[in-house]
Protein backbone atom coordinates (compact mmCIF):
# COMPACT_ATOMS: atom_id res chain seq x y z
CA UNK A 1 0.00 0.00 0.00
CA UNK A 2 1.25 3.51 -0.82
CA UNK A 3 1.97 5.42 2.38
CA UNK A 4 -0.37 8.28 1.47
CA UNK A 5 -3.28 6.01 0.48
CA UNK A 6 -5.83 6.34 3.29
CA UNK A 7 -6.48 3.13 5.21
CA UNK A 8 -9.88 1.66 4.40
CA UNK A 9 -11.12 -0.58 7.17
CA UNK A 10 -14.84 0.05 7.48
CA UNK A 11 -17.87 1.22 5.56
CA UNK A 12 -17.49 4.84 4.42
CA UNK A 13 -20.56 5.72 6.51
CA UNK A 14 -18.37 5.24 9.60
CA UNK A 15 -15.82 7.85 8.50
CA UNK A 16 -15.96 10.84 10.85
CA UNK A 17 -12.94 12.68 9.39
CA UNK A 18 -11.34 12.37 5.97
CA UNK A 19 -8.14 14.28 5.21
CA UNK A 20 -7.17 14.35 1.54
CA UNK A 21 -3.94 15.77 0.07
CA UNK A 22 -3.28 18.18 2.97
CA UNK A 23 -0.23 20.40 2.49
CA UNK A 24 0.87 23.16 4.87
CA UNK A 25 3.41 25.92 4.20
CA UNK A 26 5.30 28.09 6.68
CA UNK A 27 6.63 31.57 5.90
CA UNK A 28 10.39 31.90 6.33
CA UNK A 29 12.65 34.65 4.99
CA UNK A 30 9.81 36.02 2.87
CA UNK A 31 9.02 32.72 1.15
CA UNK A 32 6.60 29.90 1.94
CA UNK A 33 8.19 26.49 2.53
CA UNK A 34 6.17 23.28 2.58
CA UNK A 35 6.35 21.48 5.94
CA UNK A 36 3.44 19.04 5.52
CA UNK A 37 3.24 17.34 2.12
CA UNK A 38 0.14 15.69 0.64
CA UNK A 39 -1.07 13.99 3.83
CA UNK A 40 -4.15 11.74 3.50
CA UNK A 41 -5.88 9.57 6.10
CA UNK A 42 -9.32 8.58 7.38
CA UNK A 43 -10.55 8.54 10.95
CA UNK A 44 -13.43 6.17 11.74
CA UNK A 45 -16.04 6.72 14.41
CA UNK A 46 -15.21 4.73 17.53
CA UNK A 47 -11.63 3.99 16.39
CA UNK A 48 -8.25 5.49 17.23
CA UNK A 49 -5.74 6.60 14.61
CA UNK A 50 -2.24 6.86 16.03
CA UNK A 51 -0.04 9.41 14.23
CA UNK A 52 3.55 8.76 15.20
CA UNK A 53 6.84 10.41 14.30
CA UNK A 54 9.74 12.39 15.66
CA UNK A 55 9.57 15.97 16.88
CA UNK A 56 9.27 18.23 13.83
CA UNK A 57 7.84 15.51 11.57
CA UNK A 58 4.64 17.51 11.01
CA UNK A 59 2.23 15.41 13.04
CA UNK A 60 1.14 18.28 15.31
CA UNK A 61 1.13 20.84 12.49
CA UNK A 62 -1.18 18.70 10.35
CA UNK A 63 -3.62 18.34 13.26
CA UNK A 64 -3.49 22.07 14.03
CA UNK A 65 -4.39 22.65 10.39
CA UNK A 66 -7.45 20.41 10.82
CA UNK A 67 -8.54 22.60 13.74
CA UNK A 68 -7.68 25.86 11.86
CA UNK A 69 -5.36 26.83 14.70
CA UNK A 70 -2.25 27.65 12.67
CA UNK A 71 -1.25 31.34 12.78
CA UNK A 72 -1.86 33.44 9.67
CA UNK A 73 -0.09 34.72 7.57
CA UNK A 74 2.92 32.90 9.04
CA UNK A 75 1.40 29.65 7.78
CA UNK A 76 -1.15 28.53 5.20
CA UNK A 77 -2.87 25.42 3.94
CA UNK A 78 -1.75 25.31 0.31
CA UNK A 79 -3.84 22.31 -0.77
CA UNK A 80 -6.19 19.59 0.41
CA UNK A 81 -9.53 19.21 2.13
CA UNK A 82 -10.65 18.15 5.61
CA UNK A 83 -14.12 16.57 5.56
CA UNK A 84 -15.86 16.27 8.94
CA UNK A 85 -19.07 14.23 9.26
CA UNK A 86 -20.91 15.22 12.48
CA UNK A 87 -22.95 12.65 14.41
CA UNK A 88 -26.59 12.48 13.37
CA UNK A 89 -26.09 11.70 9.69
CA UNK A 90 -25.26 15.23 8.49
CA UNK A 91 -23.45 15.73 5.20
CA UNK A 92 -19.63 16.09 5.36
CA UNK A 93 -18.33 19.61 5.98
CA UNK A 94 -14.98 20.85 4.64
CA UNK A 95 -13.52 22.49 7.73
CA UNK A 96 -10.95 24.39 5.68
CA UNK A 97 -13.75 26.35 3.95
CA UNK A 98 -15.30 27.60 7.21
CA UNK A 99 -14.86 31.14 8.53
CA UNK A 100 -13.43 31.62 12.02
CA UNK A 101 -16.93 32.27 13.37
CA UNK A 102 -18.31 29.13 11.74
CA UNK A 103 -15.34 27.07 12.95
CA UNK A 104 -15.97 28.16 16.54
CA UNK A 105 -19.24 26.21 16.46
CA UNK A 106 -17.30 22.98 15.96
CA UNK A 107 -13.99 23.71 17.69
CA UNK A 108 -14.02 22.61 21.32
CA UNK A 109 -17.56 21.26 20.99
CA UNK A 110 -17.70 18.67 18.17
CA UNK A 111 -13.92 18.53 17.65
CA UNK A 112 -11.73 18.90 20.71
CA UNK A 113 -8.00 18.90 21.27
CA UNK A 114 -5.60 18.11 24.10
CA UNK A 115 -2.46 20.14 23.50
CA UNK A 116 1.06 18.86 24.04
CA UNK A 117 2.12 21.31 26.73
CA UNK A 118 -0.30 21.83 29.65
CA UNK A 119 2.01 24.37 31.31
CA UNK A 120 1.27 26.95 28.60
CA UNK A 121 -2.22 25.77 27.62
CA UNK A 122 -3.86 26.68 30.93
CA UNK A 123 -4.58 30.26 31.97
CA UNK A 124 -2.26 30.97 34.94
CA UNK A 125 -4.63 33.52 36.52
CA UNK A 126 -7.79 31.39 36.37
CA UNK A 127 -8.61 28.41 38.58
CA UNK A 128 -8.55 24.98 36.94
CA UNK A 129 -12.21 24.17 37.56
CA UNK A 130 -13.38 27.50 36.14
CA UNK A 131 -11.40 26.89 32.94
CA UNK A 132 -13.08 23.52 32.36
CA UNK A 133 -16.51 24.92 33.31
CA UNK A 134 -16.04 27.70 30.75
CA UNK A 135 -16.05 25.14 27.92
CA UNK A 136 -19.28 23.60 29.18
CA UNK A 137 -21.08 26.91 29.74
CA UNK A 138 -20.01 28.13 26.29
CA UNK A 139 -21.34 25.15 24.33
CA UNK A 140 -24.20 23.73 26.43
CA UNK A 141 -27.24 25.15 28.23
CA UNK A 142 -26.50 24.16 31.83
CA UNK A 143 -26.55 26.00 35.14
CA UNK A 144 -23.29 26.82 36.88
CA UNK A 145 -24.06 24.27 39.60
CA UNK A 146 -24.73 21.53 37.02
CA UNK A 147 -21.53 22.48 35.20
CA UNK A 148 -19.52 22.37 38.45
CA UNK A 149 -20.80 18.91 39.30
CA UNK A 150 -20.05 17.56 35.81
CA UNK A 151 -16.51 18.93 36.01
CA UNK A 152 -15.96 17.36 39.45
CA UNK A 153 -17.26 14.02 38.15
CA UNK A 154 -14.89 14.23 35.20
CA UNK A 155 -11.96 15.17 37.47
CA UNK A 156 -12.69 11.92 39.30
CA UNK A 157 -12.77 10.00 36.02
CA UNK A 158 -9.34 11.28 34.97
CA UNK A 159 -7.92 10.25 38.36
CA UNK A 160 -7.19 13.69 39.80
CA UNK A 161 -6.53 13.50 43.56
CA UNK A 162 -8.67 15.74 45.74
CA UNK A 163 -10.94 16.96 42.86
CA UNK A 164 -12.55 19.70 44.96
CA UNK A 165 -9.13 21.04 45.94
CA UNK A 166 -7.84 21.00 42.34
CA UNK A 167 -11.10 22.58 41.11
CA UNK A 168 -10.22 25.64 43.21
CA UNK A 169 -6.46 25.52 42.51
CA UNK A 170 -4.47 27.64 40.08
CA UNK A 171 -2.32 25.79 37.51
CA UNK A 172 0.96 26.64 39.30
CA UNK A 173 -0.33 24.90 42.44
CA UNK A 174 -0.55 21.43 40.85
CA UNK A 175 2.01 19.09 39.27
CA UNK A 176 2.72 18.77 35.54
CA UNK A 177 0.91 15.46 35.31
CA UNK A 178 -2.12 16.89 37.10
CA UNK A 179 -2.19 19.86 34.69
CA UNK A 180 -2.31 17.41 31.78
CA UNK A 181 -5.25 15.57 33.33
CA UNK A 182 -7.10 18.88 33.70
CA UNK A 183 -6.51 19.47 29.97
CA UNK A 184 -7.89 16.02 29.14
CA UNK A 185 -10.98 16.74 31.25
CA UNK A 186 -11.45 20.05 29.43
CA UNK A 187 -11.30 18.31 26.04
CA UNK A 188 -13.80 15.60 27.01
CA UNK A 189 -16.33 17.69 28.92
CA UNK A 190 -18.59 18.30 25.86
CA UNK A 191 -18.41 14.67 24.61
CA UNK A 192 -17.01 15.57 21.16
CA UNK A 193 -17.23 13.48 17.95
CA UNK A 194 -13.46 13.81 17.46
CA UNK A 195 -10.73 14.11 20.05
CA UNK A 196 -7.28 15.11 18.82
CA UNK A 197 -4.82 14.15 21.57
CA UNK A 198 -1.40 15.71 20.96
CA UNK A 199 1.07 13.83 23.21
CA UNK A 200 -1.54 13.71 26.01
CA UNK A 201 0.38 11.26 28.21
CA UNK A 202 3.89 12.71 27.82
CA UNK A 203 3.86 14.35 31.27
CA UNK A 204 2.14 11.44 33.03
CA UNK A 205 3.68 8.63 35.05
CA UNK A 206 3.17 5.11 33.74
CA UNK A 207 0.32 4.15 36.08
CA UNK A 208 -1.70 7.29 35.36
CA UNK A 209 -0.81 6.96 31.67
CA UNK A 210 -2.26 3.46 31.68
CA UNK A 211 -5.37 4.72 33.45
CA UNK A 212 -5.80 7.61 30.98
CA UNK A 213 -5.43 5.28 27.99
CA UNK A 214 -8.05 2.95 29.49
CA UNK A 215 -10.28 5.97 30.20
CA UNK A 216 -10.00 7.21 26.62
CA UNK A 217 -10.89 3.74 25.39
CA UNK A 218 -13.94 3.45 27.65
CA UNK A 219 -15.23 6.95 26.75
CA UNK A 220 -14.62 6.16 23.09
CA UNK A 221 -16.71 3.01 23.31
CA UNK A 222 -19.42 4.78 25.30
CA UNK A 223 -19.80 7.81 23.00
CA UNK A 224 -18.35 6.55 19.70
CA UNK A 225 -15.59 9.17 19.67
CA UNK A 226 -13.01 9.08 16.89
CA UNK A 227 -9.58 9.73 18.38
CA UNK A 228 -6.45 11.00 16.64
CA UNK A 229 -3.67 10.12 19.06
CA UNK A 230 -0.37 11.87 18.32
CA UNK A 231 2.72 10.44 20.01
CA UNK A 232 6.41 9.76 19.58
CA UNK A 233 6.15 6.62 21.71
CA UNK A 234 5.24 3.49 19.79
CA UNK A 235 4.73 1.65 23.08
CA UNK A 236 1.87 4.01 23.92
CA UNK A 237 0.54 3.83 20.35
CA UNK A 238 0.47 0.02 20.64
CA UNK A 239 -1.80 0.32 23.70
CA UNK A 240 -4.34 2.75 22.26
CA UNK A 241 -4.35 2.78 18.43
CA UNK A 242 -6.41 0.67 16.02
CA UNK A 243 -4.70 2.22 13.00
CA UNK A 244 -1.29 3.86 12.63
CA UNK A 245 0.18 6.51 10.31
CA UNK A 246 3.95 7.10 10.53
CA UNK A 247 5.14 10.61 9.60
CA UNK A 248 8.68 11.58 8.59
CA UNK A 249 9.73 15.03 7.34
CA UNK A 250 6.15 16.12 6.73
CA UNK A 251 5.02 13.02 4.85
CA UNK A 252 3.24 9.79 5.78
CA UNK A 253 5.77 7.06 4.99
CA UNK A 254 3.77 4.10 6.27
CA UNK A 255 0.22 3.46 7.45
CA UNK A 256 -2.13 0.59 8.11
CA UNK A 257 -3.62 -1.45 10.93
CA UNK A 258 -1.65 -1.02 14.17
CA UNK A 259 -0.85 -4.72 14.54
CA UNK A 260 0.49 -4.93 10.98
CA UNK A 261 2.66 -1.82 11.17
CA UNK A 262 4.11 -2.57 14.63
CA UNK A 263 4.74 -6.28 14.10
CA UNK A 264 6.04 -6.04 10.55
CA UNK A 265 7.29 -2.50 9.78
CA UNK A 266 8.33 -1.94 6.16
CA UNK A 267 9.96 1.49 6.21
CA UNK A 268 13.42 1.86 7.83
CA UNK A 269 12.15 4.93 9.69
CA UNK A 270 9.44 2.87 11.40
CA UNK A 271 11.99 0.16 12.20
CA UNK A 272 14.21 2.80 13.78
CA UNK A 273 11.40 4.21 15.93
CA UNK A 274 10.69 0.71 17.26
CA UNK A 275 14.33 -0.12 17.92
CA UNK A 276 15.37 3.04 19.77
CA UNK A 277 13.01 2.47 22.70
CA UNK A 278 15.10 1.37 25.73
CA UNK A 279 14.63 -2.41 26.13
CA UNK A 280 13.65 -3.90 29.48
CA UNK A 281 15.27 -7.32 29.10
CA UNK A 282 18.85 -6.14 28.40
CA UNK A 283 21.00 -3.07 29.06
CA UNK A 284 22.82 -2.24 25.80
CA UNK A 285 25.96 -0.14 25.70
CA UNK A 286 24.27 2.27 23.32
CA UNK A 287 20.73 2.76 22.02
CA UNK A 288 20.19 2.75 18.25
CA UNK A 289 18.62 5.83 16.64
CA UNK A 290 16.55 6.41 13.54
CA UNK A 291 19.66 7.74 11.76
CA UNK A 292 21.35 4.37 12.24
CA UNK A 293 18.49 2.55 10.52
CA UNK A 294 18.20 5.08 7.68
CA UNK A 295 21.95 4.79 7.10
CA UNK A 296 21.75 1.01 7.19
CA UNK A 297 18.90 1.06 4.66
CA UNK A 298 21.05 3.20 2.34
CA UNK A 299 23.98 0.78 2.77
CA UNK A 300 22.48 -2.64 3.54
CA UNK A 301 25.90 -4.27 3.25
CA UNK A 302 26.95 -2.49 6.49
CA UNK A 303 25.65 -4.25 9.63
CA UNK A 304 24.38 -2.31 12.63
CA UNK A 305 27.06 -1.75 15.32
CA UNK A 306 27.45 -4.56 17.86
CA UNK A 307 27.24 -2.08 20.78
CA UNK A 308 23.45 -1.99 20.29
CA UNK A 309 23.31 -5.59 21.52
CA UNK A 310 26.21 -5.59 23.99
CA UNK A 311 25.06 -6.15 27.54
CA UNK A 312 26.43 -3.73 30.13
CA UNK A 313 26.55 -4.51 33.84
CA UNK A 314 25.76 -1.51 36.10
CA UNK A 315 28.62 -0.30 38.26
CA UNK A 316 28.70 -1.25 41.93
CA UNK A 317 29.80 1.57 44.23
CA UNK A 318 31.66 1.06 47.49
CA UNK A 319 29.53 2.36 50.33
CA UNK A 320 32.71 2.96 52.33
CA UNK A 321 33.87 5.75 50.00
CA UNK A 322 32.95 9.39 50.53
CA UNK A 323 29.65 10.13 48.73
CA UNK A 324 29.47 13.14 46.44
CA UNK A 325 25.99 14.00 47.76
CA UNK A 326 24.40 12.94 51.04
CA UNK A 327 20.78 13.67 51.87
CA UNK A 328 19.83 13.20 55.52
CA UNK A 329 16.25 13.18 56.86
CA UNK A 330 15.15 15.86 54.41
CA UNK A 331 11.61 17.20 54.87
CA UNK A 332 9.65 19.63 52.70
CA UNK A 333 6.26 20.70 54.07
CA UNK A 334 3.57 22.70 52.27
CA UNK A 335 0.70 24.48 53.98
CA UNK A 336 -2.57 23.39 52.37
CA UNK A 337 -4.89 25.48 54.51
CA UNK A 338 -4.45 28.50 56.80
CA UNK A 339 -6.84 30.44 58.97
CA UNK A 340 -7.42 34.19 58.88
CA UNK A 341 -4.36 34.84 61.07
CA UNK A 342 -2.00 32.69 58.99
CA UNK A 343 -1.95 29.68 61.29
CA UNK A 344 -1.48 26.43 59.37
CA UNK A 345 -4.56 24.22 59.71
CA UNK A 346 -3.60 21.53 57.20
CA UNK A 347 -0.21 20.63 55.77
CA UNK A 348 1.28 18.21 53.27
CA UNK A 349 4.67 16.55 53.70
CA UNK A 350 5.82 16.49 50.08
CA UNK A 351 9.18 15.03 51.15
CA UNK A 352 9.12 13.05 54.39
CA UNK A 353 12.46 12.24 56.09
CA UNK A 354 14.27 11.15 52.92
CA UNK A 355 17.87 9.92 53.18
CA UNK A 356 20.24 8.59 50.50
CA UNK A 357 23.77 8.93 49.07
CA UNK A 358 25.03 9.47 45.53
CA UNK A 359 28.61 8.50 44.68
CA UNK A 360 30.98 10.13 42.22
CA UNK A 361 30.33 8.87 38.69
CA UNK A 362 27.03 7.21 39.62
CA UNK A 363 23.62 7.62 38.01
CA UNK A 364 20.93 7.31 40.66
CA UNK A 365 17.42 7.01 39.23
CA UNK A 366 14.41 8.37 41.10
CA UNK A 367 11.00 7.12 39.94
CA UNK A 368 7.47 7.52 41.19
CA UNK A 369 4.04 8.71 40.23
CA UNK A 370 3.17 12.33 39.55
CA UNK A 371 2.84 14.22 42.82
CA UNK A 372 4.95 11.76 44.86
CA UNK A 373 7.50 14.50 45.67
CA UNK A 374 10.39 13.56 43.38
CA UNK A 375 10.67 16.97 41.65
CA UNK A 376 10.26 18.72 45.01
CA UNK A 377 13.14 16.62 46.34
CA UNK A 378 15.37 17.67 43.42
CA UNK A 379 14.63 21.35 43.96
CA UNK A 380 15.14 21.09 47.73
CA UNK A 381 18.58 19.54 47.18
CA UNK A 382 19.57 22.59 45.13
CA UNK A 383 17.95 24.97 47.64
CA UNK A 384 15.60 26.27 44.98
CA UNK A 385 12.88 25.71 47.56
CA UNK A 386 13.23 25.70 51.34
CA UNK A 387 13.33 22.47 53.30
CA UNK A 388 11.60 22.17 56.65
CA UNK A 389 14.30 20.04 58.28
CA UNK A 390 17.16 17.69 57.45
CA UNK A 391 20.43 18.37 55.63
CA UNK A 392 22.11 18.08 52.23
CA UNK A 393 25.88 17.56 52.10
CA UNK A 394 27.83 18.13 48.86
CA UNK A 395 31.42 16.91 49.11
CA UNK A 396 30.94 16.97 52.87
CA UNK A 397 29.77 20.62 52.92
CA UNK A 398 26.29 21.37 54.27
CA UNK A 399 24.29 23.33 51.70
CA UNK A 400 21.87 24.52 54.39
CA UNK A 401 24.70 26.42 56.10
CA UNK A 402 25.87 28.32 53.01
CA UNK A 403 25.14 32.01 52.53
CA UNK A 404 23.60 33.16 49.25
CA UNK A 405 27.03 34.29 48.03
CA UNK A 406 28.66 30.97 48.92
CA UNK A 407 25.80 29.08 47.32
CA UNK A 408 26.21 31.10 44.10
CA UNK A 409 29.87 30.06 43.88
CA UNK A 410 28.81 26.42 44.25
CA UNK A 411 26.05 26.60 41.61
CA UNK A 412 28.30 25.66 38.62
CA UNK A 413 29.04 22.32 40.32
CA UNK A 414 25.35 21.38 40.66
CA UNK A 415 23.08 22.00 37.68
CA UNK A 416 19.48 21.06 36.96
CA UNK A 417 17.54 20.36 33.78
CA UNK A 418 13.91 21.27 34.43
CA UNK A 419 10.86 19.32 33.28
CA UNK A 420 9.25 22.07 31.21
CA UNK A 421 11.33 23.38 28.27
CA UNK A 422 8.70 26.03 27.45
CA UNK A 423 9.00 28.02 30.67
CA UNK A 424 12.73 27.28 31.20
CA UNK A 425 13.89 29.46 28.30
CA UNK A 426 13.62 33.24 27.93
CA UNK A 427 11.54 33.82 24.76
CA UNK A 428 13.52 37.01 23.99
CA UNK A 429 16.99 35.44 24.02
CA UNK A 430 18.35 33.37 21.09
CA UNK A 431 19.09 29.82 22.16
CA UNK A 432 22.84 30.15 21.49
CA UNK A 433 23.07 33.14 23.82
CA UNK A 434 21.00 31.27 26.43
CA UNK A 435 23.56 28.45 26.44
CA UNK A 436 26.47 30.92 26.44
CA UNK A 437 25.12 33.03 29.32
CA UNK A 438 26.31 30.72 32.15
CA UNK A 439 29.85 30.75 30.69
CA UNK A 440 29.80 34.54 30.74
CA UNK A 441 28.34 34.74 34.25
CA UNK A 442 31.14 32.59 35.64
CA UNK A 443 33.87 34.07 33.39
CA UNK A 444 34.68 30.78 31.65
CA UNK A 445 36.56 31.21 28.36
CA UNK A 446 38.88 34.03 27.29
CA UNK A 447 36.28 35.93 25.28
CA UNK A 448 32.85 35.60 23.64
CA UNK A 449 34.41 34.11 20.50
CA UNK A 450 35.90 31.22 22.49
CA UNK A 451 32.68 30.79 24.46
CA UNK A 452 30.68 30.70 21.24
CA UNK A 453 32.93 27.93 19.91
CA UNK A 454 32.31 25.94 23.11
CA UNK A 455 28.56 26.43 22.71
CA UNK A 456 28.55 25.37 19.05
CA UNK A 457 30.45 22.17 19.91
CA UNK A 458 27.99 21.31 22.67
CA UNK A 459 24.99 22.10 20.45
CA UNK A 460 26.18 19.50 17.96
CA UNK A 461 26.66 16.97 20.76
CA UNK A 462 23.01 17.28 21.83
CA UNK A 463 21.66 17.22 18.27
CA UNK A 464 21.23 20.96 17.59
CA UNK A 465 22.47 22.39 14.28
CA UNK A 466 25.11 25.19 14.57
CA UNK A 467 23.08 27.44 12.23
CA UNK A 468 20.29 27.46 14.83
CA UNK A 469 22.43 29.54 17.22
CA UNK A 470 20.53 32.77 16.51
CA UNK A 471 17.02 31.30 16.52
CA UNK A 472 14.54 32.02 19.30
CA UNK A 473 12.76 29.39 21.47
CA UNK A 474 9.40 29.79 19.67
CA UNK A 475 11.04 28.57 16.45
CA UNK A 476 11.72 25.13 17.95
CA UNK A 477 9.59 22.13 18.80
CA UNK A 478 9.23 21.00 22.40
CA UNK A 479 11.86 18.31 22.02
CA UNK A 480 14.35 20.70 20.47
CA UNK A 481 13.82 23.20 23.31
CA UNK A 482 14.56 20.49 25.85
CA UNK A 483 17.86 19.79 24.09
CA UNK A 484 18.71 23.48 24.50
CA UNK A 485 18.02 23.20 28.25
CA UNK A 486 20.24 20.13 28.52
CA UNK A 487 23.06 21.90 26.68
CA UNK A 488 22.71 24.93 28.98
CA UNK A 489 23.02 22.73 32.08
CA UNK A 490 26.05 20.81 30.77
CA UNK A 491 27.99 23.79 29.42
CA UNK A 492 29.56 24.49 32.84
CA UNK A 493 30.80 20.86 33.13
CA UNK A 494 29.12 20.37 36.54
CA UNK A 495 29.97 17.57 38.98
CA UNK A 496 26.30 16.73 39.68
CA UNK A 497 23.43 17.10 37.24
CA UNK A 498 19.85 16.77 38.45
CA UNK A 499 17.71 15.75 35.47
CA UNK A 500 14.07 16.43 36.33
CA UNK A 501 12.04 14.60 33.66
CA UNK A 502 14.66 15.90 31.20
CA UNK A 503 13.78 13.49 28.37
CA UNK A 504 10.01 13.30 28.89
CA UNK A 505 9.37 15.88 26.16
CA UNK A 506 11.66 14.20 23.62
CA UNK A 507 10.64 11.82 20.88
CA UNK A 508 12.10 8.34 21.24
CA UNK A 509 14.91 8.77 18.73
CA UNK A 510 16.13 12.09 20.13
CA UNK A 511 15.62 10.61 23.61
CA UNK A 512 17.96 7.79 22.60
CA UNK A 513 20.51 10.35 21.36
CA UNK A 514 20.34 12.31 24.63
CA UNK A 515 20.55 9.18 26.80
CA UNK A 516 23.57 8.04 24.78
CA UNK A 517 25.03 11.53 25.20
CA UNK A 518 24.49 11.51 28.97
CA UNK A 519 26.26 8.14 29.19
CA UNK A 520 29.12 9.28 26.95
CA UNK A 521 29.64 12.48 28.96
CA UNK A 522 29.47 10.45 32.16
CA UNK A 523 32.28 8.20 30.94
CA UNK A 524 34.34 11.10 29.55
CA UNK A 525 33.95 13.62 32.38
CA UNK A 526 32.88 11.32 35.25
CA UNK A 527 29.57 13.17 35.66
CA UNK A 528 27.17 12.19 38.41
CA UNK A 529 23.42 12.22 37.76
CA UNK A 530 20.28 12.22 39.85
CA UNK A 531 17.84 11.17 37.14
CA UNK A 532 14.20 11.93 38.03
CA UNK A 533 11.62 10.37 35.72
CA UNK A 534 8.32 8.53 35.46
CA UNK A 535 9.61 6.41 32.54
CA UNK A 536 10.83 3.15 34.02
CA UNK A 537 12.37 1.83 30.81
CA UNK A 538 14.51 4.96 30.51
CA UNK A 539 15.63 4.87 34.14
CA UNK A 540 16.64 1.22 33.86
CA UNK A 541 18.83 1.87 30.83
CA UNK A 542 20.59 4.87 32.39
CA UNK A 543 20.81 4.14 36.12
CA UNK A 544 23.20 2.17 38.27
CA UNK A 545 20.79 2.23 41.21
CA UNK A 546 17.11 3.15 41.39
CA UNK A 547 15.03 4.67 44.19
CA UNK A 548 11.24 4.32 44.18
CA UNK A 549 9.30 7.17 45.79
CA UNK A 550 5.70 7.08 47.02
CA UNK A 551 3.88 9.87 48.84
CA UNK A 552 7.08 11.59 49.94
CA UNK A 553 8.85 8.42 51.11
CA UNK A 554 11.58 6.28 49.54
CA UNK A 555 9.89 2.87 49.63
CA UNK A 556 12.47 0.78 47.77
CA UNK A 557 16.06 1.07 46.55
CA UNK A 558 18.37 -1.30 44.69
CA UNK A 559 20.47 -1.84 41.60
CA UNK A 560 18.58 -1.38 38.34
CA UNK A 561 18.67 -5.07 37.39
CA UNK A 562 17.73 -6.31 40.87
CA UNK A 563 14.81 -3.95 41.24
CA UNK A 564 13.34 -4.91 37.87
CA UNK A 565 13.94 -8.63 38.30
CA UNK A 566 12.74 -8.90 41.89
CA UNK A 567 10.70 -5.90 43.14
CA UNK A 568 9.83 -6.19 46.82
CA UNK A 569 7.05 -3.64 47.23
CA UNK A 570 3.57 -3.84 45.69
CA UNK A 571 3.89 -0.22 44.61
CA UNK A 572 7.02 -1.03 42.59
CA UNK A 573 5.30 -4.03 41.04
CA UNK A 574 2.38 -1.79 40.03
CA UNK A 575 4.74 0.68 38.35
CA UNK A 576 6.50 -2.09 36.44
CA UNK A 577 3.26 -3.71 35.28
CA UNK A 578 2.07 -0.38 33.83
CA UNK A 579 5.02 0.03 31.41
CA UNK A 580 3.62 0.14 27.85
CA UNK A 581 4.91 -2.79 25.81
CA UNK A 582 4.70 -3.74 22.16
CA UNK A 583 3.60 -7.35 21.88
Amino acid sequence: MDANTPISLQNDNAVVLQVEGLSVDFLRNGNYQTVVKNVSYRLFRGRTLGIVGESGSGKSVSSMAVMQLLPRPQSRVSSGEVLFTPSGGSAPIDLLQLSDKEMNVYRGNRISMVFQEPMTSLNPVQKCGAQVMEMLLLHEKVTREEARQRVLDLFNEVMLPRPEKIFDSYPHEISGGQKQRVMIAMALVCHPDILIADEPTTALDVTVQKTILELLRSLQQKYGIGIIFISHDLGVIAQIADDVAVMYKGEIVEQGKANDVLSNPQHPYTKGLLACRPPLDVRPRRLPTVKDFLAQAAHPEDPLPSEFSEKVVPRVFDSEEQPLLSVRNLEVVYALKKNLFGKVLQELKAVDKVSFDIYKGETLGLVGESGCGKSTLGRAIMRLIDSHSGDVLFNGVSLRDLSSGELKKLRPKIQIVFQDPYSSLNPRIPIGDAILEPLKNYNIGKNDQERRAMVLELMQQVGLEPEWYGRYPHEFSGGQRQRVCIARALVLRPELVICDESVSALDVSVQAQVLNLLNELKEKYNYTYLFITHDLSVVKFLSDRIMVMEKGHIVEMGTADELYANPQKEYTKKLLSAIPRIN
